[in-house]
């Protein structure tokens, strides 16, 4: 084991809110832990949450939707459940796994022109940056 401690972000899809969330917090944690994403019912990474996140100079474009059970025989140290379906029907983890738990609006529910949507998905981002360069931060600076 390298030693770095890693973090799973999950969702339903891992398609918008945790894909986004792993590009920001590899961002803010600059490799000091292991970020991945993760779905319960993977589907595919959206392209508003690719293109809204390039705008701020990160890019996620390489990214694929992940199944939780690809994780399930790695040691996690933290699991963030960004959506309330994800928290319900997360799977077992150690009971050493920390879980923490942020619901953010879906997305990838927003109907609309791509404007509309990119508007959604800019205030979704931003929503989880700030809470992950505050808030989250300040649980794993606690631990």
């Amino acid at each position: 084991m390298s030693g770095i401690k890693k973090i799973l972000i999950l969702c339903t899809g891992n398609s918008a809110r945790s894909q986004m969330a792993e590009g920001l917090l590899k961002h803010i944690t600059q490799g000091i832990y292991e970020v991945e994403s993760a779905g319960t019912k993977p589907s595919k990474v959206r392209p508003e949450a690719i293109k809204v996140l390039a705008e701020i100079g990160l890019d996620i474009s390489e990214n694929r939707s992940k199944s939780v059970d690809e994780f399930s025989d790695q040691e996690i140290d933290y699991i963030l459940t960004v959506c309330d379906n994800a928290k319900e029907i997360c799977p077992y983890f150690p009971a050493k796994t920390k879980l923490i738990h942020h619901s953010f609006e879906d997305p990838a529910e927003v109907e609309g022109d791509e404007e509309i949507r990119l508007r959604v998905f800019r205030k979704i981002r931003d929503e989880i940056k700030n809470y992950l360069a505050n808030d989250f931060v300040k649980i794993l600076k606690a631990e």
